[in-house]
């Protein structure tokens, strides 16, 4: 009786076989680099009338699935959403816009260079046009990096 370690006919130790297993790399390389790219976009979907909000130390809300925002600018002008609108037809607008889910939440956006009276002209007019949940909405006070975005919250 003989034995073979290893040797067989033509020298060859093993017979190639094809990879059954399907190599993931890179699609979680793929995945990976889409997350980064969303995560940078989703903070610049958020709002489309840039505004440089006041700071405070206040928690960020949660709840609303999609928020309501009346923006103020730098120049006074107001925006629901990304629309300018003037101040009186702002209530006619946000009742129709809230027609269907009148207990939204409205989340109001001040650009902290404005007069104190035109975001208090904003706030008058959607508390007489019976509008109760009303927020006003500001950055997270604290040592933020420029480059980063802030987190936001409101009051």
């Amino acid at each position: 009786m003989g034995a073979s370690i290893g040797a067989r006919k033509g020298g060859h130790s093993r017979r190639f076989r094809p990879v059954a297993e399907i190599n993931v790399t890179p699609m979680v390389d793929v995945m990976l680099v889409l997350l980064v790219i969303f995560m940078v976009t989703a903070p610049l979907l958020t709002a489309g009338v840039q505004v440089d909000l006041p700071k405070t130390s206040a928690a960020p809300l949660k709840g609303d699935d999609q928020p309501l925002s009346v923006t103020i600018d730098a120049h006074g002008k107001i925006y629901i959403q990304e629309t300018e609108v003037q101040l009186d037809q702002l209530a006619p607008r946000l009742q129709a816009i809230t027609a269907q889910k009148p207990e939204t939440r409205i989340f109001v956006r001040g650009d902290k260079g404005i007069d104190y009276g035109r975001v208090m002209e904003v706030m008058g007019t959607l508390g007489a046009a019976g509008f109760a949940k009303v927020a006003l909405v500001t950055e997270v006070k604290g040592g933020a990096d420029p480059a980063k975005p802030a987190k936001k919250g409101a009051r």
